[in-house]
């Protein structure tokens, strides 16, 4: 059997891939990629505080995707209600001193610094509009979400052993991309975007660093770059990317 990975080698290939003291991360995982790990998530959890110091921020997606709307808000409760986006997210959103924003399907959980005030504002309805918005919930990546807030803060978006289908941050590249249309068209219809030929365009850029964590392969970008990047693409070339 292997030897699981101790808190300290996590820390060093964290480190390796360019997490820094005082990084937001926001972070898209599959625990299982990691291998064996010495007390399993919370290990995790641990390293990367320690890497990102405490001045960092750690933010994850602890999204309820249930098949449905109706499912969704039938089901929300800010404090009980899983996170249906793998272990990892949802050990985070458990784990006391995890502040989680009020969405009944976006929901962000955040731990370190500022972190209940970074996560504070989902109900307020500012902001780009979404097909994900629905009253009494504000706007899903408004000005105040914290996707929204990440974004503008130059955060790093951290992904453990998962590939593009998971990038929620393309939703806001289409969401962006729809309002800007709705200025010139009150009528333009939300365009969905393929989400591994966005990922295959951005890789060819190389604006990111890869590495290995445990046994996941790794990937580490600011959130800003690849947003606007994406979208300047999609204005200019939307023919591979539309859905």
């Amino acid at each position: 059997m292997k030897t699981p990975y101790t808190c300290e080698k996590l820390i060093q290939d964290f480190t390796d891939l360019g997490i820094e003291k005082g990084d937001t991360l926001f972070i898209h995982s599959s625990f299982k990629s990691l291998g064996p790990i010495e007390d399993g998530a919370d290990t995790v959890i641990s390293a990367l505080e320690e890497t990102v110091g405490q001045d960092g921020l750690i933010l994850m997606p602890t999204f309820s995707l249930l098949p449905s709307r109706e499912e969704r808000v039938a089901s929300w409760d800010i404090d009980k209600t899983p996170s249906t986006v793998g272990w990892l997210t949802e050990f985070f959103r458990q784990m006391p001193g995890t502040y989680r924003s009020d969405h009944y399907s976006h929901a962000v959980a955040a731990r370190g610094r500022n972190a209940e005030a970074f996560v504070a504002d989902h109900l307020r309805r500012e902001g780009y509009q979404s097909p994900w918005d629905l009253h009494p919930w504000g706007k899903t990546y408004g000005t105040h979400s914290p996707m929204f807030r990440a974004y503008k803060a130059n955060a790093k978006l951290l992904m453990i052993g998962v590939d593009y289908d998971t990038s929620t941050y393309i939703h806001l590249v289409e969401v962006i991309h729809w309002n800007k249309r709705l200025t010139n068209d009150a009528d333009a219809t939300f365009i969905g975007l393929k989400r591994p030929e966005l990922g295959a365009f951005w890789e060819g850029l190389a604006k990111l660093k890869q590495g290995r964590v445990g046994d996941s392969d790794c990937r580490l970008f600011h959130i800003k770059t690849y947003v606007n990047t994406l979208l300047r693409e999609v204005e200019h070339n939307p023919g591979p990317y539309v859905g």
